[in-house]
């Protein structure tokens, strides 16, 4: 049987589409079944850090976003009385993704400017009211049954990806089970229109009060958000009641400030697929992993697997690379994933508190800390990779690669392209590299080695001798090294 596609994709939100984006723009011919019809038109993720930021970039639609999203200088963490327990400072400045640390979005804009961005690739195709029925493997593909509105289809793919959410089909027919994470709270979210800007909050606040546990967040432009823990004893029957809301608003003095445009029940679980492939199906973003909000890594991510499964598909299917490669993916990305998720619960632990004793430990904790100068004052690093198509041991492998910005304004990875690089020090005087010799010479200083090979997902292969790293990357993944940059 022909295929239809190297690649389909079952789901098509952010991480779906930019997954074939990244694809597409690699030659890959892929699909993607969504079973909605259209863009989900309410919020839903609030926050992109910069390496997502970077991953929209490559996928077209980085300027789109950054045109309506917005950003607050502080991350505070208070206690019922309004004491800053912790505060991450900061987060506007321009990250080593080379664009801001933190920026609040609004969902829908984002999927509108990725879908635009896929639209314009011959060979990709999004398909709205197509929703995934079964599909079944052998030697050389998969054969899947698509549910669409004229009736059940038939697709032959030689890999299928499950970017299909939480409650995700795909990974229920692979048979595969969750690591449960042990955080598991239901709380309302009540995203809101706003008429007057001067009357909110510019900072994100976590308010650590026992008697409600609250977060208000910035969203993207002209929205704001305020999540309400439900307590024990609540059904989110009551607390999402009109009136219930106007009370748990009161206090924040908003009235005439805003309107509201949604309220949910969201119960904000943390758990991790234990398998995120299974011969040529893969598992990517909440269908993999879903994390407590608390960090602002959700949609992140699930963009970072886009981006670590996207390289590596495209050299499986186009560069006769091993299937094999495939197999780094999950250990490539469990431990970072693991680490953000680790961190909302710290975060939402920390929050979610309702015990007024426990309350006051934590606070005094807190001040001590603050007092000590041992509380983090920046958002955290996350461990960098440490398994996979790395060369373990050289200089700075598995690190993530920054991004620099010339003077003009140009980013690097416009600059030189979606592929892999081999940068040395022989080509820092060359044209290709003029306008960002020095910071590259720099990093290469700080790692003391002649050249680095930075991988398409922006990870550091390894560094060292060139020709050395030309010959490690072969064996490794199976590709030919990347061209000079002269």
């Amino acid at each position: 049987m022909a295929f239809d596609c190297d690649v389909l994709i079952a789901g098509g939100g952010p991480t779906g589409v930019t997954l074939a984006i990244l694809l597409a723009k690699r030659g890959v011919k892929v699909i993607v079944a969504e079973k909605e019809a259209e863009i989900y038109p309410l919020p839903r993720a609030a926050h992109i850090d910069h390496e997502g930021m970077r991953i929209l970039q490559e996928a077209g639609a980085a300027d789109a976003v950054m045109a309506t999203s917005r950003r607050a200088s502080r991350y505070e963490f208070r206690n019922a009385r309004g004491e800053v327990l912790l505060c991450f400072e900061g987060s506007d400045r321009t990250g080593p993704g080379g664009w801001p640390g933190a920026n609040m979005i609004h969902q829908p804009s984002v999927e509108r400017a990725l879908r635009s961005g896929l639209a314009t690739f011959p060979e990709a195709a999004l398909h709205g009211g197509w929703e995934l029925d079964a599909f079944a493997e052998d030697a050389e593909g998969v054969t899947a049954e698509i549910a669409t509105p004229d009736g059940l289809r038939t697709i032959r793919t030689r890999w299928l990806i499950g970017a299909d959410g939480a409650r995700s089909p795909v990974r229920k027919a692979m048979g595969i089970a969750f690591d449960d994470l042990d955080f598991e709270e239901p709380w309302l979210v009540v995203d809101v229109l706003v008429d007057d800007p001067s009357r909110l909050p510019t900072a994100n606040l976590q308010i650590c009060d026992p008697k409600r546990p609250t977060t208000c967040v910035l969203m993207g432009e002209g929205r704001h958000r305020w999540e309400f823990m439900i307590l024990p004893g609540e059904t989110p029957e009551q607390v999402s009641a009109d009136a219930s809301i106007a009370g748990l608003m009161k206090p924040w003095n908003v009235d005439g400030a805003v309107r509201i445009e949604r309220k949910a029940v969201y119960t904000f679980r943390a758990r991790i697929a234990r398998v995120w492939r299974k011969g040529r199906v893969c598992l990517a973003g909440d269908a993999a992993h879903q994390t407590p909000p608390f960090a602002g890594q959700g949609m992140c991510s699930g963009l970072r697997d886009a981006a670590n499964l996207a390289w590596k598909l495209a050299a499986v299917i186009k560069d006769g690379a091993p299937e094999s490669l495939l197999d780094s993916y999950q250990p490539e990305r469990e431990p970072n994933l693991r680490a953000t998720i680790a961190m909302a619960i710290m975060m939402g632990r920390m929050v979610c508190t309702t015990s007024r004793w426990g309350a006051f430990l934590r606070d005094t904790k807190m001040r001590i800390g603050r007092a000590l100068g041992k509380l983090p004052t920046t958002p955290p690093d996350y461990p960098p990779i440490s398994a996979g198509a790395i060369l373990a041991g050289s200089p700075g492998a598995g690190s993530y690669f920054p991004q620099s910005i010339a003077r003009d304004g140009t980013k690097l990875d416009d600059w030189l392209g979606h592929g892999a690089w081999l940068i040395s020090r022989s080509e820092l005087a060359g044209e290709a590299l003029a306008p960002f010799a020095g910071k590259l010479g720099s990093w290469l200083d700080r790692h003391d080695a002649e050249a680095v090979l930075v991988r398409p997902d922006r990870h550091v292969f390894g560094a060292g001798d060139p020709e050395m790293l030309r010959a490690a990357w072969k064996a490794a993944t199976g590709l030919e090294p990347p061209p000079p940059l002269a």
